[in-house]
């Protein structure tokens, strides 16, 4: 049975003789759509707020009446967000599409809003995260939150790792989709697997003194590197934490 197939039954909640228009323009129902990711295809669904939700199509009908439990009307998204999902989606940044976060907690938004700002092909671990929303004590709610996140690739969630610097778990089809899209992004999931078994909590570059996330593109391009297990230690040094990547954790 396809893909297509399995989700007609989702519109079956639309209350009868009201159209497909109507249930979609109100938000009675949510719009999905299939769109090209680096893992493939994708689903991705929408409603008069913003995008919603993104999942691989493999199992995504039980996830989403578990997670949502919505009707569901195949449909194109408005024209005026149409190419900005599938640039969102290659840019693993929601840029000007509206997303809808009405299905998490006011927390967990605050964590999606940052994670949404890590530049591509970088990473930023889970106490980071906690430490930009002033809640430096929340990194396993920051870690929980992350796994919750419902659109992932556009707000990227591929790009938090753990505390310890290890890449960890992805909800988006488990961990070596993860290692794929870092891979893709030029993050060097290896040598962040490698530094983190090291201890190597940030680099320096000897040059100008300062202190960086291991996968910051400042350091990466630099030529005199000295890996350091922790910011106290680096500041111990004299060294200045990155303006751009923001050592703190």
């Amino acid at each position: 049975m396809s893909i297509e197939t399995q989700l007609e039954g989702l519109a079956g909640g639309i209350p009868h003789g009201l159209g497909e228009g109507v249930a979609l323009g109100t938000g009675l129902a949510e719009g999905y759509d299939f769109y090209d990711s680096a893992l493939g295809q994708v689903i991705v669904t929408f409603n008069p707020e913003g995008v919603s939700s993104l999942d691989i199509a493999d199992g995504f009908e039980d996830r989403y009446k578990e997670r949502f439990g919505r009707p569901l009307i195949r449909a194109e998204a408005p024209k005026a967000w149409s190419r900005h999902i599938q640039e969102s989606i290659e840019r693993g940044s929601p840029g000007d599409l509206p997303v809808d976060l009405r299905s998490v907690t006011e927390f967990q938004r605050r964590v999606l809003h940052t994670t949404a700002g890590i530049p591509k092909g970088e990473v930023r671990p889970y106490g980071w995260v906690a430490f930009e929303i002033a809640s430096p004590k929340a990194v396993r709610a920051v870690g929980s939150a992350v796994a919750k996140n419902p659109i992932p690739l556009i707000i990227p969630c591929h790009r938090v790792v753990r505390s310890d610097g290890h890449i960890g778990n992805y909800s988006l089809g488990g961990p070596h989709n993860k290692v794929e899209l870092l891979l893709a992004e030029g993050a060097q999931p290896d040598l962040l697997e490698e530094l983190a078994a090291h201890n190597v909590r940030v680099r320096a570059d000897v040059s100008t003194e300062t202190y960086h996330h291991p996968s910051c593109h400042l350091v990466r391009s630099a030529t005199n590197v000295l890996d350091l297990r922790s910011a106290g230690a680096a500041e111990a040094r004299g060294l200045r934490a990155c303006p751009l990547c923001r050592p703190h954790s």
